[in-house]
């Protein structure tokens, strides 16, 4: 049997703080993770992130490498951005890659890598000029966005609901 990777990209937003349980069910999936996080989701789970080095078998990643130093995963088979906040999905869209998170997915479109991203945004978030555009910007560039039934539906804020990780994880089936 071939090993599949899946990175799951995570930026911070309250979800991140299940991913461990998101690793263990994409691993009994078959999904070799590599978990790669926002400098902002890092820290929230700063005290986690060995645990979670150990849970997977690599480095979690939230920091460009410097040149010339070898990649510390295997290469993607497809990509998991969520929970994907306004901030992530607005700079990766707009080709703003002032993070790794959002510089990998923004060239990861130019390799031809699968991509799937999930919002974590509330309604309020959701009305934004800028939110639907940059969906259908990242939609036109071949990006699966899961939102609306079957995927993430914005909430009121303030408002708490589970994260919908199982159709994340069987969109990337």
């Amino acid at each position: 049997m071939t090993t599949r990777t899946l990175y799951l990209l995570c930026s911070a937003a309250p979800p991140v703080f299940d991913v461990a349980h998101v690793i263990e069910d994409a691993q009994r999936r078959g999904w070799d993770v590599c978990l790669g996080l926002t400098p902002t989701a890092a820290e929230w789970l700063e005290e986690s992130l060995d645990g979670l080095a150990a849970l997977t078998g690599h480095p979690v990643r939230s920091r460009y490498k410097r040149p010339g130093q070898p990649d510390v995963w295997p290469p993607a088979d497809a990509v998991l951005v969520a929970p994907a906040t306004m901030n992530t999905l607005n700079s990766w869209a707009l080709g703003v890659t002032g993070n790794w998170l959002v510089g990998f997915v923004a060239e990861a479109i130019g390799k031809g890598v699968p991509l799937t991203a999930m919002p974590c945004v509330n309604s309020a978030y959701a009305q934004h000029p800028q939110f639907l555009p940059s969906l259908e910007i990242l939609r036109g560039a071949g990006v699966r966005v899961l939102v609306g039934p079957g995927g993430f539906e914005p909430n009121a804020p303030g408002e708490k609901r589970p994260y919908p990780w199982e159709a994340a994880l069987d969109a990337v089936e």
